[in-house]
């Protein structure tokens, strides 16, 4: 881990920080939440040891809280987390050679980790970021709910607190600067929330965030015309 954090420079190493820091804030409001909602104490940490996606742990938990099945949660979760396929087919060629690292990569591959990973121009660079997201996020993450868990059992409503809104404040947080710096990029985002908006009254949870990807058809350069001789 030492030879990894010395392969990032100053700035990306605060940026690092600054994003588990927010992680392990997330990780917090999702072991109240879930423990204000009903389950027992220990249940947050297994989902987050086990799970570790902060949005399919979201999901489930307000399946079990609004009186759904396990079955009905884990399947809204696994949907949910339908993006990260293409997560996979992005970042594999960081994730190394052997069977273990690839296994643990997998389980450390979150919007986060992905997202830093892929800024990286330098395929060294991109393999350190993601391994030192991914790695310092899963520990302050079971942390955090942990903690979130052993304090929700004296909170009664976490809304008035603020911490349903952490997660998508911590994700809005992360966009931000790519849709300042690119017009597309921003045209793109705000065509994906559109869709999202529009389809959530009438589609199961999971199922709005994935049809949010046609946005993408914005960065879809145009063919070229190609001139014919006379």
């Amino acid at each position: 881990m030492r030879s990894i954090w010395r392969t990032l420079d100053a700035a990306l190493r605060r940026d690092l920080l600054a994003v588990v820091l927010a992680i392990g804030v997330v990780g917090m409001s999702f072991g109240a939440i879930a423990v204000a909602s009903g389950l027992p104490w220990w249940m947050p940490s297994v989902l987050s040891l086990t799970v570790f996606a902060g949005g399919a742990q979201f999901l489930m938990v307000g399946v079990v809280a609004a009186g759904g099945g396990l079955v009905a949660a884990a399947l809204g979760a696994l949907l949910l987390n339908a993006r990260h396929l293409p997560f996979g087919l992005a970042v594999g060629g960081i994730l190394g050679r052997g069977l273990a690292a690839r296994l643990f990569g997998s389980h450390l591959m979150i919007d986060e980790s992905v997202a830093f990973a892929m800024a990286q121009r330098d395929p060294a660079r991109s393999s350190a970021a993601f391994w030192a997201l991914g790695t310092g996020a899963y520990v302050v993450w079971n942390l955090g709910t942990l903690v979130g868990a052993l304090a929700g059992q004296g909170i009664g409503d976490t809304d008035a607190f603020g911490l349903d809104a952490a997660f998508p404040a911590a994700l809005l947080a992360l966009v931000l600067p790519s849709l300042r710096g690119n017009p597309r990029i921003r045209n793109a985002a705000l065509l994906g929330a559109a869709v999202a908006l529009a389809t959530t009254p009438f589609l199961p949870a999971g199922v709005p965030v994935l049809l949010a990807l046609t946005g993408l058809v914005v960065l879809i350069p145009a063919p070229r015309r190609t001139e014919v001789a006379a």
